[in-house]
């Protein structure tokens, strides 16, 4: 006689979200106070790279060793600073209004990423297309070879570039035709990570933003190439210090994102607990992870399961959940203890798939029932 099936612990949406329920109003003080003093750090340090080199009194290796760590400084500040896009998409239509031109104003357009290229990041979060050809954010790197990730990682070498020709040169020619502007739109305005992404048509509404922060971007690449020369300087230290901090940021944010989901799902439609089973906690709260996974992004399962909490309640969100979910919630298996940690585990997946030694292509709910037996 066979044994009686287990059954597989269920997850409430509802009790979670009464554990939590008085976390969901957004700070625009903390939103503000955070994201002025990242820019600013971002914005002295960065001119301190440059400009320790005429502090006559300091000895070369004093002056290189400054210009060193303020570049370092400069890259992180800039880093959280950018990532607070992902706040505004998530923030309530109709608010933070200031806030969003603010931050674009400072951050997304001198930076080439305007918060309209991350628009798409909401099919991210619609149940029906996570993971799916739907969702440009997702990659089934838990089930292709290890070169999947190599090549990934390095795109960081040429993005810089592309953002440049993004705004600088197929801005221009989106103003000459329709078809070149849909063109544009749907293949190049989008910061994904699934090549083959075809992005939808914008509304009317959406369409005039656009073309407002793309102009805005399009200025900004002109006055790079074109004031340098005018009042007599070379630009050369300046783009190259931009090249390589641009690098660091990609760099980082990519790793961030590997670390992010188990990437296991190969295109079909997934329920909701597999998509937080498919999603990552890290749970350890330090300065290193508030450094590679700012604004929250540490949480990375927690913001699929409750998109729209503002940041600065993750932390107390998580904890809480942690202590008082049953302790076989399907919660507590998102939980990784350090972001090494979950890229160790997908490298032995990706590793697995290359030698194949892997039999059958994986699915999260697979994965975990695994895991689960194993422990």
């Amino acid at each position: 006689m066979d044994a009686p099936a287990t059954a597989k612990p269920a997850f409430s949406l509802a009790e979670s979200r009464s554990l939590v329920r008085d976390l969901f109003e957004p700070n625009p003080w903390i939103y503000w106070t955070d994201f002025l003093v990242s820019i600013m750090v971002g914005h002295i340090t960065s001119s301190l790279v440059r400009h320790v080199f005429s502090i006559s009194a300091l000895p070369p290796a004093a002056q290189y060793a400054i210009s060193a760590t303020a570049f370092i400084v400069s890259c992180l500040a800039y880093y959280r600073a950018v990532m607070f896009t992902h706040e505004l998409v998530h923030l309530r239509s109709g608010t933070f209004t200031g806030f969003r031109i603010v931050w674009n104003l400072l951050c997304g357009i001198p930076f080439m990423v305007p918060s309209f290229t991350y628009y798409t990041h909401l099919d991210h979060h619609r149940r029906k297309h996570y993971g799916t050809k739907h969702d440009g954010e997702y990659m089934p790197w838990g089930n292709r070879n290890i070169w999947h990730l190599v090549y990934y990682m390095s795109q960081v070498f040429i993005v810089p570039l592309l953002g440049v020709i993004r705004f600088g040169i197929l801005t221009p020619l989106t103003w000459l035709h329709p078809k070149i502007r849909n063109w544009v739109h749907q293949h190049a305005s989008s910061m994904i990570v699934d090549p083959t992404y075809v992005r939808p048509i914008p509304s009317s509404h959406d369409l005039r933003i656009i073309r407002l922060q793309e102009a805005l971007c399009f200025a900004t690449c002109v006055g790079v190439a074109v004031v340098p020369w005018l009042i007599g300087r070379s630009p050369w230290f300046f783009l190259i210090q931009i090249y390589c901090t641009s690098l660091v940021i990609l760099t980082i944010n990519q790793v961030r994102t590997l670390g992010a989901h188990r990437w296991v799902n190969q295109g079909e439609e997934m329920t909701f607990v597999d998509q937080m089973l498919d999603s990552v906690n890290v749970g350890t709260t330090n300065i290193a992870t508030e450094i590679w996974g700012p604004i929250g992004l540490r949480y990375h399962a927690l913001h699929h399961v409750f998109p729209s909490m503002p940041y600065h309640s993750m932390t107390k969100a998580h904890n809480r959940l942690v202590e008082k979910l049953p302790a076989d919630s399907p919660y507590h298996k998102t939980i990784e203890p350090s972001l090494t940690s979950a890229l160790r585990v997908l490298w032995n997946r990706s590793f697995a798939v290359t030698t194949r030694k892997a039999t059958q292509p994986a699915t999260s709910s697979r994965i975990f029932e695994a895991e689960s037996h194993a422990a």
